[in-house]
């Protein structure tokens, strides 16, 4: 079985600034969840708790995080060969699904205080939305870079993001409070921040989930890849066709080869380095592994269920 790898440069060397980045977002997100729980307590404030709760659940969310990030480090080995390069997609469905949740207990929250408005004290309020915002904002702006090419890192930094927004509607709701006495606005922000959290949590859960299961990856279509193949020569039928993403930095196509004649192995890893190069260069897969066959009675289906 022939069997390729394209190697290049994934990032890997901003791990260790992640990794510090991340302990810095947590300590911080202890002091905000902590100063707002009890804010929200002694202002009445329900949009500073679900804030607070919000914030707690980035807590919980950059803790995984940050083992996942440790742990997708970790070599492989004879009982793991592929390490812990999924640790961050799991990382990022967990926090994905805690964005959802958090939400739906926001939306309950809002809707029985919309039922029973209550009086709150605004200028606590205000104070601690001012920290909430810059605690988170440099947070984002710590984890930013990271986010662009890491799911498990967008997944913490979009709990950050959506937390500095949650603060800065807060902030808001707290002045129209503290000036105009409009206290329907603490739920109505709430509810606010709750659907926003459904919105991005579900899009990131849809994503974490199709690497969890092996899908294609939705750049890739799998018939032109299938085609560019049966363009090399000697090449017969592509059949029995996989392919997944590992993690952020690898996408395997995995494939059986029907030849024309029966090839000698040289000839073979001749058309097999092609083939790399070819899915390489178009379409970005960076591991192939490639069953070569002559004559073989097997299903010559592209998807073959196995």
């Amino acid at each position: 079985m022939g069997h390729g790898h394209h190697h290049h440069s994934h990032g890997h060397s901003h791990s260790k600034v992640t990794g510090r980045n991340l302990v810095i977002s947590i300590f911080l997100n202890i002091i905000i969840t902590a100063a707002q729980v009890i804010g929200g307590i002694v202002s009445g404030s329900l949009a500073l708790l679900s804030d607070a709760l919000h914030n707690f659940s980035d807590v919980l969310s950059l803790i995984v995080s940050y083992f996942a990030n440790r742990l997708s480090r970790k070599e492989a080995s004879t009982n793991k060969t592929f390490g812990y390069k999924r640790a961050e997609i799991i990382a990022a469905f967990v926090n994905s699904a805690t964005l959802i949740i958090v939400a739906i207990i926001l939306i309950k929250e809002a809707i029985e205080r919309f039922v029973l408005p209550q009086e709150i004290e605004s200028n606590l309020v205000i104070w601690l939305s001012f920290l909430g915002i810059a605690a988170n904002g440099f947070s984002v702006v710590l984890l930013k870079k990271d986010a662009d090419s890491n799911m498990n890192m967008k997944s913490a930094y979009l709990h950050l993001l959506t937390d500095m927004m949650a603060s800065v509607a807060v902030l808001v709701g707290g002045l129209l409070m503290k000036f105009y006495q409009q206290y329907w606005v603490d739920p109505a922000l709430t509810l606010a921040i709750a659907i926003y959290l459904v919105y991005m949590g579900i899009d990131l859960l849809r994503e974490s989930t199709r690497v969890l299961m092996l899908f294609t990856p939705n750049t890739i279509e799998v018939k032109k890849i299938v085609a560019t193949i049966n363009e090399i020569t000697l090449i017969k039928n592509v059949h029995h066709v996989h392919i997944w993403q590992l993690n952020e930095d690898e996408v395997h196509l995995e494939a059986h080869i029907d030849f024309e004649k029966d090839i000698k192995l040289s000839e073979f890893d001749t058309i097999l380095e092609e083939i790399e190069e070819e899915v390489f260069r178009k379409y970005g897969i960076n591991h192939v592994n490639i069953q070569p066959e002559f004559g073989k009675c097997d299903s010559k289906q592209v998807i073959v269920q196995d």
